[in-house]
């Protein structure tokens, strides 16, 4: 089952999206866009590398690096999991909403954007407001 992309606009006037899977979850977050285009353009691009390989740099002795694009499971500042999603030019498109406690918890995030993204209805609405 897909989910939806809901596309909003920030109080100091940037363009935002999310990824909320079938079960209404947040799965992804975007970085902050100038324009409603450019914003567009960066769920378009999540659509088309939602199926990406997954470069764990968790590991103690990670594997050889992966080509673009790809996503990246790493720890953040407060020892958990996250993933994020580089572009095929490199550019990171999307982080994970919140820190995952366990690698299989964040493992299930990258799957659950995959499952979503591919055919995820667009839903501008709270732009009309």
């Amino acid at each position: 089952m897909s989910g939806r992309f809901i596309i909003t606009k920030t109080p100091k006037g940037f363009y935002r999206f999310s990824l909320q899977a079938a079960n209404y979850q947040t799965v992804l977050t975007s970085k902050n866009y100038s324009s409603l285009a450019t914003c567009r353009e960066g769920v378009e691009t999540i659509k088309k590398n939602a199926l990406s390989p997954i470069e764990d740099q968790t590991l103690q002795k990670p594997g050889p690096s992966l080509k673009y694009p790809k996503y990246e499971v790493y720890f953040d500042s407060a020892g958990k999991y996250r993933y994020r999603l580089l572009a095929s030019n490199g550019l990171n498109v999307a982080i994970a909403e919140d820190g995952y406690t366990t690698k299989a918890g964040c493992l299930n995030g990258i799957e659950s954007i995959s499952r979503a993204a591919v055919d995820a209805q667009v839903d501008e609405s709270a732009l009309q407001n």
